[in-house]
């Protein structure tokens, strides 16, 4: 393995070698010709581009803006909507990260890992039908991949204008998924794309590749502790669903879109195992309650409340998530697993479908080829990308694997990290690599890094507020 990685660094080497010399050329040409406009006057002249808010950061520009979109790429004059977006302005010489979390977008100051490491700017996308960025009225059927492939587009083509530099795109889960199906609609818009644990759910059907992950993740003992809970939760149902029916009253929730309190409270005792690895580390094992049988009513709904939330399947805790889940039953799929420790007269409903969470007034078909398109273009034509999973995530069972037809593109996996896994999770001489990449990609990689891709640094220093990993704690059926 070590030697093979040391062949890619030198293969890096020369391929990135000449592209870097003309892209810092280019660069530096097209920035020259930006003139002393400051940058928010810059951002304001763009057709369709409102300023919502500037916040201050020490050297950086950070500005919350609105940019029109059409609510139809195919068909531009029938309507159009605002969407949100942020731009976190360092240089208009330096490169750009275009980044996606796949949902709402973050109104604070934020930096990505790829954005750390090439010390550029950043522009950050709100997913169309997320509000405040959903067409009124809402046609559901303009939400899918292509139409927000469409968004990205417009952007990039907007804003490429005055950040004229090379240009990646990133994003984590969803938001990685989302990087993907851009750059397979628009393949000549990035010079680079780093996807982090993104799912990857090719035939919707079969999902047995959980069932491997689950039967050998992290160790027999923490495995058997979280079984354990899950199953008490079970055969405890009615008087934790009397616990779930008086915390429901009290805040005011309702369960009309699942269908009742008894299929949310399965819902969400069946998302625990998943959601423990999905967020925590074999370090959390300890949290967890180690004899279920004798625990406490209490302990268990506390231990199931902490790792999946008891209202995240309720109208309110649902209605935010609309737009994935729409998505997930329509194109991205959802997966489907199975609990073999726990006897069939326990689980009534088992995973429900996305169909569930969704309002019924909103009409829903699968298409099963859609995500069969991506996984054969990534697998065929994947360049320059960059695949990153966590060794105990449970997303990435069924992950992204580029073939023999990819060029420079490349799937790592950090050991021991979950759904928060990153770059700088990696093994040495990985890590070396894909900062190497990324920095090419960029066009920005130091001479040194050129000469021997094993030095390879993040440009900038890391920034405790701006680069604070902050892996959204989202209920766990929701990547």
């Amino acid at each position: 393995m070590r030697k093979a990685l040391r062949w890619l660094l030198a293969l890096a080497v020369l391929i990135g070698t000449v592209s870097t010399a003309g892209t810092a050329t280019a660069t530096a040409r097209s920035a020259a010709t930006t003139g002393s406009t400051d940058i928010k006057e810059q951002l304001l002249a763009i057709p369709g581009m409102s300023l919502v808010e500037e916040k201050p950061y020490t050297g950086y520009r950070f500005f919350v803006l609105t940019y029109t979109q059409p609510v139809d790429h195919r068909h531009p004059s029938k309507g159009t909507f605002q969407q949100r977006i942020t731009v976190l302005h360092k240089d208009v010489s330096r490169p750009t990260v275009f980044y996606t979390g796949g949902y709402n977008v973050s109104t604070s100051p934020g930096r990505r890992e790829p954005t750390q490491i090439v010390d550029g700017n950043q522009v950050s996308m709100e997913y169309r039908f997320f509000t405040p960025s959903r067409p009124s009225p809402a046609d559901w059927s303009k939400l899918d991949i292509w139409q927000a492939a469409g968004d990205q587009h417009r952007i990039f083509q907007a804003l490429k204008k005055i950040y004229p530099a090379n240009w990646l795109a990133t994003g984590g889960s969803k938001g990685g998924m989302t990087a993907t199906y851009y750059e397979r609609f628009y393949p000549r818009d990035m010079d680079g794309v780093v996807a982090y644990v993104a799912p990857n759910d090719v035939v919707n059907d079969e999902d047995s590749a959980y069932d491997r992950f689950f039967a050998t993740v992290g160790t027999k003992e923490c495995r058997d502790r979280l079984n354990a809970v899950q199953r008490e939760a079970l055969v405890r149902r009615q008087p934790l669903e009397q616990t779930y029916a008086a915390y429901a009253a009290g805040n005011g929730y309702t369960f009309a879109t699942i269908g009742g309190l008894d299929r949310a409270y399965e819902a969400v005792v069946l998302d625990y195992v998943w959601g423990f690895w999905q967020y925590s580390g074999l370090s959390d094992c300890d949290s967890v309650p180690a004899d279920a049988k004798n625990a406490t009513d209490q302990e268990i709904w506390d231990s199931v409340d902490a790792i999946s939330g008891f209202s995240a399947y309720t109208d309110q805790g649902l209605e935010t998530y609309t737009p994935y889940y729409y998505q997930a039953g329509t194109q991205l799929g959802a997966p489907t697993i199975h609990f073999p420790y726990i006897e069939n007269k326990y689980i009534e409903y088992g995973y429900q479908p996305p169909r569930n969470f969704v309002p019924r007034s909103i009409p829903m078909t699968f298409q099963p080829n859609v995500m069969r398109d991506v996984d054969t273009w990534v697998r065929h034509h994947a360049t320059r990308m960059l695949f990153v999973y966590g060794q105990n995530d449970p997303w990435g069972a069924e992950r992204f694997r580029p073939g023999k037809g990819a060029r420079d593109s490349y799937v790592f996996t950090a050991p021991g990290m979950n759904h928060g896994a990153n770059v700088a999770g990696l093994v040495a001489d990985e890590k070396s690599l894909a900062t190497a990449r990324i920095l090419d990609w960029a066009g920005v990689a130091p001479a040194a890094v050129r000469a021997d891709p094993s030095a390879a640094e993040p440009l900038a220093r890391y920034d405790a507020r701006l680069d604070a990993r902050d892996v959204e704690r989202e209920p766990a059926l929701r990547p």
